[in-house]
């Protein structure tokens, strides 16, 4: 039944027993503690407030009256109501809503009769990374127009009720009328919260509250909707229209449901980058400075650098969540942070804590006053999950099950493919997901983060919790094969802009689904090996791109070596040949997977796919390089020249010319190369093709080196090393850093050289084993330790330059053969030449003029003008 705001409440209750209910609970008293402290029964107090005792003797009103700390105005209109009379005036709250007796610091009232529990409100408790939200939400309870009813909404434990007491006291002087809280409780029925609304406000009836609110702004903070969310929003909606200035500020797992409403989910605290480890760059983010200052509160010194990746890793793990992350801080008093993350880094769920809905009220530590109050009964993350995923239906808990198999950030557009068959459809065939991504939101249970496409994500909590659902009602290997075919069709939608002008955001895209396409290409290889194949084919420029063609090829290989595939379309079998020998090139390989390229190209070409020839024939041409077989190399590019041509495909067309400029190099033909490569470029900015205009430019500069024109070179290269930085090509971009520090070596900038060799040997990949250089790069010697691997050639012919320009012949020559070792592994046979034209000027060697005479011959090399001089 609705409460009748003009008569007495059901139940009873008269004027004075709602008095003396009020007043009881605005003082933190039980009925108990009332009647020791008045001197009369416990049963005289309960008969009073249950309506039993209509009016209580003169003596009894004083003591009670006394007992409850009353003054004043205060006692006067409470006697005057204990006899029968109307209070001439009303009771009212203290400042910010507090009692006038209150009680010990920190406390809040609490009745243990009642399920229903007003609150005075503790002190604010110092936030961490909620600046913007205080702000926004300060402006939008003091400016015009605001809200009637304000809705702070999420997840347990991510701080909806430390920011709205924030938000309370900050906006405290706007509201003379007062700010005061409720808290609701399990099992309160309309009444129940009415009656605690009024008393805290100091009134006992909505009548008197509206009167004593007439043109007075007040504010009340009600915590713990999901409790009772039918009584709350009935009485919240009673109140708004009966109290005009009265403003509501809720909180609660989902909002109070009524006209009006403003909702505001509370999103977790943003998370560092993976790797950040420097201290003031953590301190930056939200989470890490929450973690950071609790830790201190349980032991004396701060994170120390080897703990710092630990604290990045934990923060993020547990995704920014307020109470998740106070919770293992406080662990931090026994253990230290790898420790930490080591024993609790994948049991999220199971970290134990306070009750996160607010059961049971306690006092903050003695002497601490910055600390909000604590609930008491522990419970895990699993169960505050648990009680958020309850409150929706069996559609959405369906749903929400379906989503926890992506690994990291997803779009509308793929949740709306993973639920494609999950639901019942609408008319139209297609299941809108946008309700339920907006119902997720609005409990806390989504995160929606950044502009791009792929902006949702589940918390981490959250998503474990679903998995576990869904893994118990045996969906998992359905869901998780259902999510390999939805990324198959991303990645698949995606590889053809992997070239052309879309290219930078084609690579971003998958970038950013890194973790769900590698979720989805193991699970597929064990349940789905014909769709993983599909997806590891559409992979393979991306996976070049990102440096990862030895573990790309491991794939391609492992699954077209499964029996499960053995009947899989032969074109789909072709490309992913097609695809491992291109990515053999890149690491030294090709003579292995020569016969998968030509085998792919006979697939391809015999099915007539003139697109799958083309690209088969380009990748053969550059094993065929690498491998030395030079003239059929230049054969297959003239192949692809016709073919496209005749077919008007510009991109390949620019493609085969490129391959040719490269043939002409290798015969000293650099005038031809120069304009090959002017046409390359030319082509492909008809295409759209910037990655393939670098290219053209680097070899550019590359033939300006080779024709002495050596700042040219050096100008050139390092425009293109700075654009290739960002189209992410890690291998041409150290070829062309190659030309830029040999450039440089040549023309006697012998520092700029060594800056050079520094970047390139930071990569990794192009130190040799067991190398070392004085003053860190250039002027060393070449050290043992273990074979020579071919991206070290162009570091030691940087090496042996620069040794050769200042004089030490004896430092060159060891340079010169590290570097023609070096070249003998690789692709280009160019390097070998260089090599040794350096080595035999280093040692004016007889034995090394013959050796170059040999590896002219067999890479059909013609030595350069610049070098037949060097040689005399």
């Amino acid at each position: 039944m609705t409460p009748d705001h003009d008569h007495s409440p059901a139940g009873g209750r008269t004027p004075i027993g709602e008095l003396v209910r009020a007043h009881r609970l605005a003082a933190g008293l039980t009925q108990t503690d009332l009647a020791q402290r008045a001197g009369v029964g416990v049963r005289t107090v309960r008969d009073l407030e249950r309506g039993r005792a209509h009016r209580p003797h003169r003596t009894t009103a004083e003591l009670i009256a006394g007992a409850l700390g009353l003054t004043g105005a205060a006692r006067a209109g409470f006697l005057a109501s204990a006899r029968g009379r109307a209070a001439t005036t009303p009771a009212a709250p203290g400042v910010a809503g507090l009692p006038h007796r209150p009680p010990a610091a920190g406390t809040v009232p609490r009745d243990p009769d009642l399920p229903g529990t007003p609150m005075a409100l503790p002190p604010p408790v110092e936030l961490i990374g909620r600046e913007r939200e205080l702000d926004e939400l300060t402006g939008l309870l003091t400016g015009d127009g605001w809200p009637p009813v304000l809705s702070l909404v999420g997840l347990a434990g991510v701080g909806k009720t430390a920011l709205a007491l924030a938000v309370a006291h900050a906006v405290a002087d706007a509201h003379p009328g007062g700010v005061a809280g409720v808290l609701v409780g399990t099992g309160s029925d309309a009444n129940d919260v009415l009656a605690a609304a009024c008393a805290v406000l100091g009134a006992a009836r909505l009548a008197e509250l509206a009167a004593r609110l007439r043109g007075r702004p007040a504010l009340l903070l009600v915590d713990a909707v999901e409790r009772a969310p039918d009584p709350v929003a009935e009485v919240v909606h009673l109140l708004v229209a009966a109290v005009p200035t009265l403003r509501v500020v809720a909180t609660g797992r989902h909002p109070v449901g009524i006209p009006g409403e403003l909702v505001r989910p509370v999103a977790p605290l943003e998370v560092p980058p993976a790797g950040v480890v420097d201290p003031a760059e953590l301190a930056r983010w939200p989470a890490a400075a929450l973690f950071t200052a609790r830790l201190t509160r349980v032991r004396p010194e701060p994170p120390g650098p080897d703990e710092l990746p630990a604290l990045t890793a934990l923060v993020r793990r547990l995704d920014g969540l307020p109470l998740a992350i106070e919770l293992m801080a406080a662990r931090g008093r026994i253990l230290d942070l790898p420790e930490l993350l080591d024993r609790y880094g994948d049991r999220v769920l199971d970290l134990a804590g306070p009750d996160l809905g607010g059961r049971g009220w306690e006092a903050a530590p003695p002497g601490r006053t910055d600390e909000p109050a604590r609930p008491t009964v522990a419970v895990t993350l699993r169960e505050a999950v648990a009680t958020s995923y309850r409150l929706l239906d069996g559609w959405e808990q369906a749903a929400l099950r379906r989503l926890s198999v992506f690994a990291n950030r997803w779009s509308v557009e793929l949740a709306e493919e993973l639920l494609a068959d999950e639901a019942d459809p609408d008319p139209s065939g297609v299941v809108d997901p946008v309700p339920l991504l907006d119902r997720l939101v609005e409990l806390g249970l989504l995160s929606v983060r950044g502009a791009g496409p792929l902006r949702f994500r589940l918390l981490d909590a959250v998503r474990e919790y679903a998995i576990e659902q869904a893994a118990g009602r045996g969906e998992l290997t359905a869901v998780r094969r259902r999510h390999a075919v939805v990324i198959t069709r991303l990645v698949t939608r995606t590889a053809p802009d992997l070239v052309g002008a879309r290219q930078p955001a084609a690579v971003r895209q998958l970038d950013e689904a890194t973790g769900d396409i590698g979720a989805a290409l193991a699970h597929a290889a064990g349940d789905d090996p014909v769709t993983a194949l599909r997806l590891a084919a559409e992979l393979t420029r991306w996976w070049r791109m990102r440096g990862r063609d030895v573990s790309g090829r491991q794939w391609l290989c492992r699954l077209l070596a499964d029996p499960r595939t053995a009947d899989a379309d032969p074109v789909l079998r072709a490309w992913a040949l097609l695809g491992v020998a291109r990515l053999a090139a890149e690491h030294g390989a090709a003579a292995q997977e020569l016969p998968a390229a030509r085998a792919a190209l006979a697939v391809l070409a015999g099915r007539a796919d003139v697109a799958g020839e083309l690209a088969a024939r380009t990748v053969l041409g550059t094993l065929l390089v690498a491998t030395g077989g030079y003239d059929e190399a230049a054969e297959q590019a003239h192949a692809v020249l016709t073919l496209a041509t005749r077919h008007g495909r510009t991109r390949d067309t620019a493609v085969a010319q490129h391959h040719l400029a490269w043939h002409e190099i290798r015969l000293a033909d650099l005038s031809a190369a120069r304009r090959r490569l002017a046409a390359v470029d030319r082509l492909a900015a008809q295409c759209g093709e910037p990655r393939l205009r670098l290219l053209a430019r680097a070899d550019l500069a590359e033939v300006a080196r080779l024709e002495g024109r050596h700042g040219d070179a050096v100008d050139q290269g390092r425009r293109v090393v700075a654009a290739l930085a960002g189209v992410g090509d890690p291998g041409h971009r150290r070829r062309v850093l190659g030309t830029v520090g040999l450039a440089l070596a040549r023309s006697g900038r012998l520092d700029e050289a060594a800056e050079i060799l520094a970047e390139l040997r930071c990569d990794g990949r192009a130190t040799p084993p067991g190398h070392r250089t004085e003053a860190g790069a250039g002027g060393g010697r070449p050290g043992g330790g273990g074979p020579v691997r071919a991206e070290e050639s162009v570091c030691a012919l940087i090496e042996g330059t620069m040794a050769q320009h200042r004089g030490d012949r004896e430092l060159a020559a060891e340079w010169f053969t590290v570097a023609e070792a070096a070249g003998a592994a690789g692709q280009d046979r160019r390097d070998v030449v260089e090599a040794l034209v350096g080595l035999a000027v280093s040692t004016g060697s007889a034995e090394v003029r013959e050796r170059l005479a040999q590896a002219c011959r067999r890479g059909g090399i013609r030595l350069l003008p610049d070098e037949e001089r060097l040689l005399g």
